[in-house]
């Protein structure tokens, strides 16, 4: 990126009345470059974020406003459906493509966690779209709508992706062959301010994907890791945040770090989200990139199963252990 690019990026992160800048530290990609003669320049930027900082925001990403307000729209009425509509969905089974995640008490860390979250399957649509919410009546027409689109995106990233780790650019994708997408509806109250100490949206974590795409709206609360210290990344209208997950960081053997982040809320406005999760089939194997191994750099990881990770990810989730999920599949020579 030149000085000139990196000005008008910081500026435009500035004009937003959004993001802080931390050294100019976060990455606005433009995706329309990736179709144009600066492909390469974008790909190397993109690689860049992925390895220094574990996310990047993007615009002009084909997704349009209208379809981007639909879905947090009707992300905020499901929450506000009656309160036995909503349990329709809560499980304790993890096998269920559908699930209703309530706030809750973490006593470990003695804080209360606020958000709600509908987390679903949804591709292919054939095989998803009868277990979703009927209510609100707008909700599968959006959700698939919105979903279309983010597909598209996350094809055109995963190709820059592949490309910025020197690899041939269908490599994510023929490794993923016929993978699956979740979407993540959040919804994170207002909290009194007594008790606002003492509650979090979401605790501080890693996503369990390849890569999660996140559409926030414009209430302040998202926050990364960086250099040791938690930054803001406010809302810029019409771009998305990309975060590295965990399998990323596995097949990069290391190279790109999956993003820690949390939510904040506060005393004064609602704040909903919607993350969609990219992740494999659930016997795609998993490991470092060959291309990626050499005398200098071993193998960080052994191969491994989704499955077997979807295992372990749970195991580790009621093991509040959810930072060492990937433990388990470090290479004997790490």
């Amino acid at each position: 990126m030149s000085a000139m690019e990196s000005q008008l990026a910081d500026d435009e992160l500035a004009a937003s009345g959004g993001a802080e800048i931390s050294d100019g530290f976060i990455s606005l990609i433009d995706m329309e470059e990736l179709q144009g003669p600066r492909r390469s320049e974008i790909v190397q930027q993109i690689g860049h974020a992925c390895q220094h900082y574990g996310f990047f925001l993007v615009k002009n990403h084909g997704i349009s406003e209208t379809n981007m307000n639909n879905i947090l729209g009707t992300t905020s009425k499901f929450f506000k459906l009656p309160e036995q509509e909503k349990l329709k969905f809560c499980t304790n089974d993890p096998n269920k493509s559908i699930k209703l995640f309530m706030g809750f008490k973490d006593e470990i860390q003695n804080v209360f966690v606020a958000r709600e979250s509908l987390r679903f399957s949804t591709y292919p649509f054939e095989d998803y779209v009868n277990e979703w919410p009927a209510n609100p009546p707008s909700l599968r027409k959006d959700v698939m709508e919105y979903c279309t689109s983010v597909k598209r995106v996350e094809f055109a990233l995963l190709e820059a992706m592949s490309e910025s780790l020197g690899l041939e650019k269908d490599y994510l994708d023929k490794m993923l062959y016929n993978h699956g997408q979740k979407i993540s509806m959040n919804y994170y109250p207002i909290c009194q301010e007594q008790d606002l100490e003492f509650t979090r949206g979401v605790r501080h974590h890693t996503d369990p994907t390849i890569i999660t795409i996140l559409l926030q709206d414009n209430v302040p609360g998202f926050k990364v890791l960086n250099n040791g210290k938690w930054v803001d990344v406010g809302h810029i209208p019409n771009t998305l945040v990309i975060h590295v997950g965990d399998l990323l960081q596995v097949i990069s053997n290391y190279r790109y770090k999956s993003l820690h982040h949390q939510v904040f809320i506060n005393c004064e406005r609602e704040r909903v989200s919607v993350a969609s999760y990219c992740y494999p089939s659930s016997d795609t194997t998993i490991g470092p990139a060959m291309e990626l191994i050499d005398n200098d750099h071993p193998a960080i990881y052994r191969n491994f199963t989704y499955t077997e990770f979807y295992e372990e990810m749970w195991r580790a989730v009621v093991q509040h252990a959810t930072d060492k999920r990937l433990d388990t599949f470090k290479s004997s020579v790490a």
